[in-house]
Order: structure tokens, then sequence, then C-alpha cells
């Protein structure tokens, strides 16, 4: 996955480029990849997962070891999806702090959370399990998003949600909502349905430096004709698909499947375009 570079990645930690590079000579960690250029890439979950281990230690050497043992932890999703098949809210919490304890919350999410989502989603037979759990998982999101840090970073995402109350696709969207705000990016959700006025305000409100349509609910001729619209409206951002199976062609490219994706991707495009624009 693509990675960022020094300057972003001490905004994502809250400290100076100089101290990070500090860490990296004192401690290995966190452990750039260097570019064909000799430039620092770093992987943005491993910064995520120090800058909540230091949060909780207050205390540099402290929070590196955290954030290694809770990099290289296992993972076990089957307690998770037992408890939403069991209808048991306590045991989901329970079991997803306990994941917390031990691993970074993206990971918590993409390989505990989600997989339990769409395995509910695929069994047509368990229709009251998977609602149960998309409403245990909305809420959980929602709070995770309120701890998640102000944005560090001058670039704002749109996520255009097509879902229609397909409750996996929405815990997916929700899911990359905070992907992005943890990664540092300013984000705004609305349905993908807004008129020209609404979504216009919404645009100009936002300024976007990218628009993400979320989940397989627009075919490929209702989503060229939402990049007419955007473009009619004056904005140029660059429109991708997330989950958006049928978004096929130039007009919709695919961002990824998972959250972490859709973040490597939009700033491996950042720093092209910034690159681009200084060359």
């Amino acid at each position: 996955m693509p990675g960022i570079r020094t300057n972003a990645a001490a905004e994502v930690l809250g400290v100076s480029p100089n101290t990070l590079r500090s860490w990296e000579r004192r401690y290995g960690y966190p452990q750039p990849r260097r570019t064909v250029g000799n430039h620092r890439n770093y992987e943005l979950v491993e910064l995520q997962t120090l800058r909540d281990a230091l949060d909780q230690t207050g205390n540099i050497s402290s929070a590196i070891e955290l954030a290694r043992q809770r990099q290289a932890a296992p993972t076990d999703g089957g307690s998770l999806f037992a408890a939403f098949e069991h209808f048991d809210e306590d045991a989901a919490d329970r079991t997803i702090e306990e994941s917390l304890a031990v691993r970074p919350l993206e990971r918590t999410v993409e390989e505990m959370l989600l997989p339990a989502i769409d395995r509910l989603a695929a069994d047509p037979e368990r229709e009251a399990e998977l609602e149960f759990a998309s409403r245990w998982a909305t809420g959980w999101l929602h709070g995770a998003r309120r701890l998640a840090p102000a944005a560090s970073r001058p670039a704002g995402i749109l996520l255009l949600d097509s879902s229609h109350g397909q409750e996996a696709e929405g815990v997916h969207t929700q899911a990359l909502d905070l992907a992005l705000r943890r990664a540092g990016f300013r984000v705004l959700v609305l349905s993908n349905e807004l008129g020209d006025e609404r979504l216009g305000r919404a645009l100009g409100a936002r300024d976007p430096t990218a628009i993400v349509l979320c989940g397989p609910g627009a075919d490929t001729q209702s989503a060229v004709g939402l990049v007419r619209k955007i473009r009619e409206l004056g904005f140029v951002a660059p429109l991708y698909g997330f989950r958006a199976a049928g978004l096929i062609g130039a007009a919709v490219p695919s961002a990824g499947e998972r959250p972490s994706e859709v973040t490597g991707m939009l700033n491996a495009d950042l720093r092209r375009r910034a690159a681009q624009a200084f060359a």
C-alpha cells in the first residue's frame, strides 16, 4: 500500500519531522520504506497505532513497545460473529474492547468488524442478526468517530452514500468515514441523490479534493450522470468508487474495497497531484 511522506506522517503524530526522524534513529520505529528517490514512506496504520499508544502511555519508549505488540497481534473474528448471532450487545462490546487492547483500531475494524457484518449479510436466513449487528456497529463507529483526532490536513473528502438502507454497505461507508478522519482528512458524508442545489451547497462548503461514491446502490449510468452534474457545477475534484462494483470505466475508477485501500489511494493521489503542481 502507498505510504505517506515525512511531513504528513509527522502531522498524523502531532510532532515535528525532526522528532519523527529521531525516533526512527533511536528506536527503529516507525520504520519507513524508501522510495526510488530515497524519500521516506511511512505506513499509515503504523503511525496511527503509535499515535494511539502514545496517547495512552504518554511515553515514547512505552508507546513504541505497545504499538509493536498491537501490530503483531493475530486476529480472530469468530467471537464477534458469535456475539452478533446471539444478539449479545455486552459480548460485542467486550470483544471489541479486548481487540483494541492488543491490536490497532484499523485492524479491528477491517479484520473483525466488517468481516462479521459481511458474513451475516451473505446469509439470507440471518436478516434479524444482520440488523442487530449493523445497528450495534453504527453506534460503535459513531462513538469512535467522535474520538478521532481533529483534521490535520487541508484535503477534504466528500463521501456520497448510495447504500439505500442496505445495512452492510452502510456500515462499510461509516468505516471508511472513520478511517479517513483518523488519517487526518476532513470528511463529509451525504446521500448520492442530492438535487443540484443541495449538491452545489455541499460541494461549496467542503470544496473536496476527492469525491467517493460509496456502495453498489448506483449503476454506471447514474454514476456518469452524477459526474456530469458535479462538473456542470464547476468542481473538478476526481470521483472514485468504493465497493461500487457496477461503476466501471474511466468515469468512476475504483478506489478499493477496504477503507485502508481508499486511504492509501487518496494519499498517493494527493502526493502525485502535488508533485505535478510543483513540476
